[in-house]
């Protein structure tokens, strides 16, 4: 990821943001494939590509099922539904971007249970309940999911309590990335984020943002908002939060713009 020097930057939900990005193509890495989405986290040129989720098999089956029976249109148009959806929210438009995630689970069905994206717009709404259970569908699927089983906590901690909520926290398999085996572990067991935030301060540019975003949303699932503010603003003005198109990058921003968080 290209870095950049960005002084006291503003949150800005116009059109000409530098954040607003284009629709991504087919080709963009981890994105959104033709018949299904894909997990997008952490990529950079600094660090080898993702393990391969199975989610990435389920396109070919359903591609030829389509094929067979004549739903290929539905699948395209509920593909193109998650793109704008995604759009959407990347511009801060996040109860659009629920409309259109749940337009595309009207056209395919198969959509819902690797809707992540859905389960965020829900998060950032206060719609916790719903937002639990789509991250629970989605750890079924994949349960290797580390990102998911931590935003089905951040979900229920808003309902239950943090206490409550690590008592249901689902348990996945070992994630690839450092930074996210000790957010990973920080909230499953409790755990200090300013720890978290000191191991990768002096890291890649993707690993310190991810530090610094998962101790603010640790920090707000014990509903200290000071201490969330200033770490989910670190992320968002890290160059990885400014340059990079990750869906991630993006989201630190919506949350600022939700919270009406500023730097001034």
């Amino acid at each position: 990821m290209a870095i950049t020097h960005i002084l006291k930057p503003t949150i800005s939900m116009s059109s000409s943001s530098h954040f607003t990005p284009s629709i991504p193509s087919p080709s963009s890495p981890f994105k959104t494939h033709f018949f299904t989405t894909i997990p997008s986290r952490i990529y950079s040129h600094q660090t080898p590509l993702p393990t391969l989720s199975r989610r990435l098999f389920l396109p070919s089956v359903s591609g030829i099922w389509d094929a067979l029976t004549g739903g290929a249109n539905n699948a395209r148009e509920s593909i193109l539904a998650i793109r704008r959806g995604m759009l959407l929210f990347r511009q801060g438009d996040v109860p659009g971007s629920l409309a259109e995630f749940d337009k595309a689970i009207e056209l395919d069905s198969r959509q819902k249970a690797y809707l992540w994206q859905r389960g965020l717009s829900l998060y950032y709404l206060d719609r916790f309940e719903e937002g639990a259970e789509q991250f629970r569908l989605d750890v079924a699927q994949n349960p290797n999911d580390t990102e998911e089983s931590i935003w089905c906590f951040l979900c229920e901690a808003q309902l239950y309590g943090a206490i409550e909520a690590r008592k249901r926290f689902l348990e996945v398999g070992k994630d690839p990335r450092p930074v996210m085996r000790e957010a990973y572990n920080m909230f499953k067991n409790g755990g200090d984020p300013e720890k978290l935030v000191a191991t990768f301060s002096n890291g890649q540019e993707n690993e310190y943002f991810y530090a610094s975003l998962y101790a603010g949303l640790y920090y707000e699932s014990e509903n200290k908002a000071d201490a969330a503010k200033l770490h989910v603003l670190a992320a968002f003005q890290s160059p990885y939060g400014q340059r990079s198109d990750d869906y991630m990058a993006s989201l630190a921003r919506v949350h600022c713009l939700c919270r009406n968080w500023s730097s001034n």
